[in-house]
């Protein structure tokens, strides 16, 4: 390994040959980088995305298992919060609807949650328009005469719509076809149940399933709308601070398996966005690899020139008795010294740029207009498992070389 390192870091005969073994140290630095910088971005949106995902997906979501709604929720969150460690408990109901506003409409989804539900969930840190008329609850605080029932509008919803409630644009219509009872085709619109609304404000997670047509209603309007009798679909629970959530998940399993419910905490409510996510990083990750591999074969053509470059060294050392394999040794360590010196180099940069991201935002997010972003730099997180992965991918790379190393020898 010494005779390797001299010959690694001594000055060749031929420029070209110094020259040809700093860009092979370079090659595998700049993938190692890569693969670190890459995985940390795919780790930072994921964090962003399960934090984003929070404020309206709770600790725990119980749904039926079969069915679509479940009955007597009342009874059924009053048990729910009797349970250590269960802050709230509240009913939840979402189902598709019509939303008119003006000459505009578009199909929605409603999901309906009581005061508690939404103080709960922390929508109220994702809103870009109304912040100031937006209290937490869907109860109005102006001094308007007529009630009205307060919802909050996704982007993607307000955009449609053209509603901005720091505009006065806040008022439209929810229309959802009735459960029950026959419908008169000399009236048609008899066959809807429809309620007065008043947008308190506009919300952002970046998340498509939230942003694109959801609208947040109170829970009393939406069982009116759909003619719910304590029945909802979904009942979303909170953990108290502190409490274990595994243990919490084994309670909730215990106390509703036998009503036929299916608990599941935040990120399996979410499982298919986050496996996509996933998938994405560990398949660009792979294709680093690739290139990694790629680069290896740089050093593969190093090699052969350092081995004609040496071969009278190398007969030296055969006449004061060293074997073959002796020979052989130095340029695998050669090649070896290489990767590794390359790959650390790389992670070690990777990392000190991931981490100066993290802590000074650097690198920002262009948009029109950023006031309507929830956040400005791109979002990165540095994870010990991805620098674990990636140093044993650089060792894995050094010892794929050693085959065509030896094969070189032969010659």
């Amino acid at each position: 390994m010494t005779i390797a390192l001299r010959y690694l870091l001594s000055r060749k005969s031929h420029g070209a040959v110094n020259v040809i073994s700093a860009i092979s140290v370079m090659a595998v630095a700049v993938a190692a980088a890569a693969m670190i910088i890459v995985l940390s971005v795919f780790n930072g949106f994921s964090s962003l995305a399960g934090q984003k995902l929070s404020k309206l997906d709770p600790d725990f979501r119980l749904t039926p298992i079969a069915g679509k709604t479940m009955e007597g929720v009342d009874s059924l969150c009053t048990v729910l919060r009797s349970i250590q460690g269960v802050a709230a408990a509240e009913p939840e109901i979402t189902e598709q609807a019509f939303a008119v506003a003006g000459e505009r409409q578009m199909g929605v989804m409603i999901k309906g949650m009581t005061d508690t539900g939404l103080k709960a969930s922390g929508v109220g840190d994702v809103i870009i328009d109304g912040a100031q008329t937006f209290h937490g609850s869907f109860l109005d605080s102006d001094t308007d005469t007529v009630p009205h029932d307060g919802a909050l509008l996704s982007v993607g919803v307000a955009m449609q719509l053209n509603l901005r409630p720091t505009h006065g644009l806040c008022d439209f219509e929810i229309y959802e076809p009735r459960r029950e009872g026959r419908i008169n085709p000399a009236n048609p619109m008899g066959a809807f149940r429809k309620r007065q609304m008043r947008a308190k404000g506009v919300y952002q997670i970046e998340q498509e399933e939230y942003d694109r047509s959801m609208i947040l209603l109170p829970y009393r309007t939406a069982a009116e709308l759909l003619n719910y009798d304590d029945a909802a679909t979904a009942i979303a629970v909170t953990a108290a601070g502190g409490t274990d959530t595994e243990y919490l998940a084994d309670a909730l399993q215990k106390a509703t398996a036998p009503l036929g419910i299916e608990v599941k905490d935040r990120f399996q409510q979410q499982e298919q966005a986050f496996r996509m996510i996933a998938i994405e990083k560990w398949i660009t990750f792979l294709m680093l690899g690739f290139i990694l591999i790629i680069a290896s074969f740089n050093i593969v053509s190093t090699l052969s020139m350092m081995m004609l470059e040496k071969e009278g060294n190398m007969n030296i050392i055969r006449a004061m008795g060293g074997t073959k394999s002796l020979t052989d040794r130095i340029f695998v360590n050669q090649g070896w010294l290489i990767v590794i010196l390359g790959g650390t180099a790389g992670i070690i940069f990777g990392s000190a740029l991931v981490l100066c991201q993290q802590h000074f935002g650097w690198i920002k997010l262009n948009a029109a207009d950023p006031s309507l972003m929830s956040l400005d730099a791109y979002p990165v997180l540095l994870e010990p498992s991805d620098l674990l992965v990636c140093m044993l991918s650089v060792a894995a790379v050094a010892l794929l070389i050693t085959p065509a190393i030896l094969l070189l020898r032969r010659k």
